[in-house]
């Protein structure tokens, strides 16, 4: 990629002052840094550095030059740390509010699990039915069942639920066999509530 041949070789001596002072920077013989740097010139068709035995000095064109490309390799930088960051181990603290029932059956048991995987992470989980607000109680997450009520909230759909009706044989002997859900509002029904 010829475009960027010499390119950090230059913003380095720049920053550091010299050519010796570059070249150790980067790991590379100061010639090395000159050849790179005299190329891109050439290529350029401009003087960037006004060189003498004791100093360096950035001509007008390599001032400009400097400017753009030091901010280009600090992007890139920043992007470099950014991806790499992805790579490395969660650090911080989960605020997860859940529906009791599932956090109880679901989630707890699986607690301890993912804090032996992730041990940089600290988490609050906290099992309530009550709808709440993600953002002024401090949730990071919150898992409800049902229907997402707030359209401006984003959900993700983690599993199915299926209900049962369930009686013993003993209760249909007495009371019947309900063949719709209207009808079960005329029997004595255990059910969860919110």
């Amino acid at each position: 990629m010829k475009h960027w041949d010499g390119i950090e070789a230059f913003v380095e001596v720049v920053r550091q002052g010299s050519f010796s002072a570059a070249a150790e920077k980067l790991q590379v013989s100061a010639s090395h840094i000159s050849r790179l740097v005299s190329q891109l010139e050439k290529r350029l068709d401009s003087t960037l550095l006004f060189r003498t035995t004791r100093s360096i000095r950035l001509s007008e064109a390599g001032s400009l030059y400097y400017q753009q490309c030091s901010q280009l390799l600090d992007s890139i930088d920043s992007a470099e740390e950014m991806v790499t960051s992805l790579n490395q181990a969660p650090v911080g603290h989960l605020r997860i509010s859940c529906a009791t029932t599932f956090g109880e059956r679901f989630i707890a048991p699986k607690v301890n699990d993912f804090l032996l995987t992730h041990p940089k992470i600290q988490l609050d989980l906290h099992l309530t039915n009550r709808e709440v607000d993600l953002i002024d109680e401090g949730y990071d997450l919150a898992i409800r069942l049902g229907t997402l009520k707030s359209s401006s909230l984003l959900a993700r759909r983690l599993c199915d639920r299926v209900e049962y009706v369930c009686a013993s044989a003993h209760y249909i002997a007495r009371f019947g066999m309900p063949h719709t859900l209207s009808e079960l509002s005329k029997h004595n029904c255990l059910q969860g509530s919110k």
